[in-house]
Parts: structure tokens; sequence; C-alpha cells
């Protein structure tokens, strides 16, 4: 069973996966912009824990398994090797390690990606939950370049602010109540996380 305490603070794994950035090659830019996003767009309390990593499949699962098993992060999120590429394997190595699939977060992304650029159904994100006997976390996989992991956890605002298509934040708060984490709150004028009106607690 997963121990549910609502109040404890979110445990955010994030992993950066590039073969050039994890050799010294480049400066990663992944997980700076995932830790200033964060930043900006909870108000609750959360920490994290990182990874840098090669694009090879057998790191990938054993960083997942690490962060979810023995860290026991809430949320995990990959950034890069999401593309068709051989050395593309994100997706294969968080299928290897889920318990259940999540399609909609992967649906939505290429939505909110094709706003942009056509490319974006050459993206293979996937979501999943893996669970262990007494903890479960959402992992989930995002593009590598910082303005499309901006974009597809916010969703696309027009001009005066009304949200045109959903990003996939705002569903995470929710997903993480029923899996057994803790109560997320968020920078509305960020992202609005939406829950049922029976879930939703009186602010403190």
């Amino acid at each position: 069973m997963t121990t549910n305490n609502p109040d404890r603070a979110l445990k955010i794994g994030l992993v950066s996966i590039s073969d050039r950035a994890s050799a010294g090659i480049y400066q990663d830019e992944g997980l700076p912009a995932l830790q200033a996003w964060f930043t900006a767009a909870l108000t609750s309390a959360w920490e994290i824990e990182t990874r840098l990593i090669p694009d090879e499949r057998p790191a990938i699962e054993q960083a997942l398994i690490e962060l979810v098993d023995y860290a026991r992060c809430d949320l995990v999120i990959t950034t890069g090797g999401t593309g068709p590429s051989r050395r593309d394997v994100t997706p294969e190595a968080t299928l290897a390690v889920a318990t259940k699939e999540m399609p909609g977060f992967g649906e939505q992304m290429r939505q909110i990606s094709l706003q942009f650029v056509p490319t974006a159904i050459l993206s293979r994100q996937v979501a999943v939950i893996r669970e262990t006997a007494d903890h479960a976390a959402l992992i989930m996989n995002l593009p590598g370049q910082p303005k499309s992991i901006k974009e597809t956890l916010e969703g696309l605002k027009d001009a005066e602010g009304k949200q045109l298509v959903g990003g996939i934040f705002a569903a995470v708060p929710y997903c993480i109540d029923l899996i057994g984490g803790p109560y997320i709150e968020t920078n509305e004028a960020v992202c609005k996380g939406w829950r049922p009106k029976h879930a939703i607690r009186t602010p403190k």
C-alpha cells in the first residue's frame, strides 16, 4: 500500500539525458530550465534530486528506478532522448520500468508542440506510473529544449493570458493525489492545477 501523507514536501526527480552534456562537451540546459519552472510554478513545499546521464537505456532505467524506489520521488521528469534517432531511447527505458501507462500525457504533449512546430509528430514522449509495495510515482518524458519544456508544462496562452491549449502539469497535482503523494499547490499565474471539487483542500 502507498502511504499517503498529503502534508509532506513533494519530491521531484529530474533526469537530463544527453550524451554530449553528460560528457561535458556542452552545458546542460534541461535541468536548470526545469528547476526554474518549478520554482515559479509551485507554491507548496518541494525538493529535488537530479541526474545528468548519457543516452544509454540501462543508465536511464537505473536512474528512474533509483529515483522512485530508493530516493522515493513522487514525480520524475526526464528531458531529452525522445526523438526517432538511434540514440533516442528514453521512452523505451521509461516503459520498461512502468507499472501503468498514462497515454493521455504523451497525446497532450504532442498537441501542445504541434501549435509551434510540425515536427512535434516525431516526438515519442510517454508518461507512466511506477509502483512499489509502499510507494508510487508519476514519470513523464519532456522535450530537451528549455522553451519546449515550458510550453509543454504550461500550455499555450493568448496575449491576455487566456488558456488556449492546456499544459500537462494542470493534471499532475490530482494524479499525485490519486497515487498517494503529497498535496501540490501551484502559482495559478504560471499553471493552474485542476482537481474535482471533492478533492480541493481548503487553503491553510
